[in-house]
């Protein structure tokens, strides 16, 4: 797939947000079907629909399936070169990492499924307890720590080392994009519930299901921070 047709769900979601905003959409008011908002936009059912997804893991629009797609309460997503507090915008923005992540945590994930020990099973077992332990207490920042060691422990137990130099290099930038999500804490408890679907696809050893699982999990931590990325279609 090429640059110019992986950004079309980008454009429908932000053309998606304009319209609301311009057109004085309120919370609780219907947007257009879904077959006019793509003529409207001029772009396909599919890159809408993804695009109408992203919006709804944001809080943006609900969408009722046999209803049709709602407004709820505003959200100012972030923009894709900055986020709250982001210290590390002269090196590379949350997007860019988040994009990162994606990219070499899954096909991290994806190795470990069938490299990791039992030692590292049971100790993905205690991180994953810890973190809904903190969670729970309203411990974010002891919440992200136990976020990054969930994920450099899955790092080192695929064994590449390339990909883990690159997390050694750049170690307080990947620390600093996992705290963000935690800045919803409504929904902090969703980064548990993730570790938990990567941890059972670790467990059976399956490669694709840890993979799929990790790179829904980034994508996800990046839409609770407010930036929103269409990954690349499988090929």
């Amino acid at each position: 797939m090429n640059s110019i047709s992986r950004a079309v769900p980008e454009v429908a979601l932000q053309a998606i947000r304009k319209l609301i905003t311009e057109q004085g959409f309120g919370p609780g008011e219907a947007l257009p079907s879904q077959r006019d908002l793509a003529v409207q936009l001029g772009v396909s059912r599919a890159s809408l629909r993804e695009a109408l997804s992203s919006l709804s893991a944001l809080g943006v629009v609900s969408i009722q399936p046999g209803k049709g797609v709602f407004v709820q309460a505003p959200v100012e997503l972030a923009r894709s070169d900055s986020a709250p507090g982001w210290p590390f915008a002269a090196q590379a923005s949350p997007l860019d990492i988040f994009q990162l992540r994606y990219a070499l945590e899954g096909f991290a994930a994806g190795l470990a499924a069938v490299t990791l020990s039992t030692f590292d099973l049971d100790a993905l077992e205690d991180n994953v307890a810890a973190m809904r332990e903190q969670l729970k207490a309203g411990d974010f920042e002891a919440a992200a720590r136990l976020d990054f060691e969930f994920h450099q422990r899955i790092l080192l137990a695929s064994g590449n080392q390339a990909m883990l130099s690159i997390l050694t290099a750049s170690v307080e930038i990947f620390l600093e994009s996992q705290k963000l999500p935690f800045i919803r804490a409504e929904r902090a408890m969703e980064t548990w519930q993730e570790h938990r679907k990567i941890l059972r696809a670790l467990a059976r050893r399956s490669s694709a299901a840890a993979q799929k699982a990790m790179q829904e999990h980034v994508r996800n931590a990046a839409l609770r921070t407010g930036i929103a990325f269409i990954a690349p279609a499988s090929a």
